[in-house]
């Protein structure tokens, strides 16, 4: 027997899934808090100590963060070929926003504070805030678009035509979509802040949460009842399908319905765990923020940006990227996987460095956790940002 095969193709493709999820809330649970306090750093502190202090509560970590960004990228290259190259040729635009943006975000990092300048230190700080709550809004945006299906197709040669636009892509759905990531991840930083700093940076980060979160339940309460009640339509598979097949998308036949992004959890109550989880995060936030259980606060944070990213991937699945104007082409788990060969020896990569940077990520944490307060950023001056 050939070592790959010792776990099934199938076995492989729902690991595989799985694992695209986890990384994707790994990034939004990590650098998700970095976005949500750069989104509320012009608002959230009035003087330059204070903006430095804010700053300094993710300056340790932030670049860290973004591995996850990059291993989600690297996972969806390498385990879905297909939906890598629809998904950044269809959001070629968008993806050009969000880098631009995000590369904003270590420029000003570095560049802030190597001048005293008033007017130099408060435009380095929008373009903070740009790089910050561009990439929340439009990742938001994205999934809204992919719940409502992509406007592309593919033809016999598996070659695909992209009929969309970037300002297509900005619908009342998709930024309700935008508007909730927003929201979740400005809360996440806020609880970050709560953690992190004190004094009136941590008494307005309490507050901006509150805000946040409140408005978190009625975006995601206001999503699941437009998708519950046909306004999204969903995406059904009515033809047999074979786990084990090779990456062939055309090979079944889809329609298009109202509620049928809820046929999932019909079929499995257990599924209702992930918005359960999700309103629970929300709802345990905006209760507990005026308390001093700040670690616990942050667990339901968390909780609320798993239940929320969570809940998109049960509601879709096999689905991975509906197409709206050929729905036959639709990506799903079974038809747009690389190779049984391919999923197995990045399983064997996987096992051996994602806990290598699971601990040292702990690790990390652990030697730089502490608040950052004025008298902080005074003392260390020569290394703080």
């Amino acid at each position: 027997m050939v070592l790959y095969e010792l776990i099934d193709y199938s076995t492989l493709k729902m690991i595989w899934w799985l694992l695209l999820g986890v990384l994707l809330i790994g990034f939004a649970v990590t650098d998700g808090f970095d976005m949500g306090v750069g989104t509320l750093l012009p608002f959230i502190a009035g003087t330059d100590i204070e903006r430095r202090v804010v700053i300094n509560t993710i300056g340790a970590t932030w670049e860290g963060n973004q591995v996850w960004f990059i291993l989600a990228g690297g996972a969806i290259f390498a385990a879905w070929p297909p939906l890598y190259a629809i998904s950044f040729s269809g959001f070629y635009l968008a993806m050009f926003v969000v880098l631009a943006a995000m590369i904003l975000r270590p420029v000003a990092f570095k560049y802030r504070s190597k001048r005293p300048d008033p007017a130099w230190r408060n435009a380095w700080d929008w373009a903070l805030f740009t790089g910050s709550f561009v990439p929340a809004l439009v990742f938001g945006v994205a999934v809204g678009n992919v719940l409502l299906g992509v406007p592309y197709k593919l033809d016999t040669d598996l070659r695909m035509t992209y009929d969309g636009s970037f300002f297509g892509l900005f619908s009342l759905f998709s930024l309700l979509c935008g508007l909730l990531s927003v929201s979740m991840l400005v809360m996440h930083g806020s609880v970050w802040l709560v953690m992190r700093a004190s004094g009136d940076i941590a008494r307005r980060a309490r507050r901006a949460g509150t805000v946040a979160a409140g408005f978190g339940i009625l975006l995601f309460a206001l999503g699941g009842y437009l998708v519950s009640t046909g306004f999204v339509e969903g995406f059904r598979i009515t033809s047999e399908v074979n786990p084990n097949m090779v990456a062939n998308p055309l090979a079944k036949q889809v329609v298009t319905e109202g509620g049928a992004w809820m046929r999932n959890y019909a079929a499995h109550p257990i599924l209702w765990l992930a918005p359960g989880i999700g309103f629970l995060g929300l709802v345990g936030t905006l209760l507990l923020l005026q308390t001093r259980l700040e670690m616990l606060v942050f667990a339901f944070s968390k909780s609320a940006v798993f239940g929320i990213i969570a809940t998109v991937g049960v509601s879709m699945f096999p689905f991975i990227l509906p197409s709206s104007i050929q729905p036959e082409a639709s990506l799903t788990v079974w038809d747009a996987s690389s190779t049984h060969r391919t999923l197995f020896n990045m399983l064997v990569a996987t096992a051996i460095f994602l806990p290598i940077i699971l601990v040292y990520t702990a690790w990390v944490y652990k030697v730089l956790w502490g608040k950052v307060d004025e008298e902080t950023i005074e003392r260390d001056n020569h290394t703080a940002y």
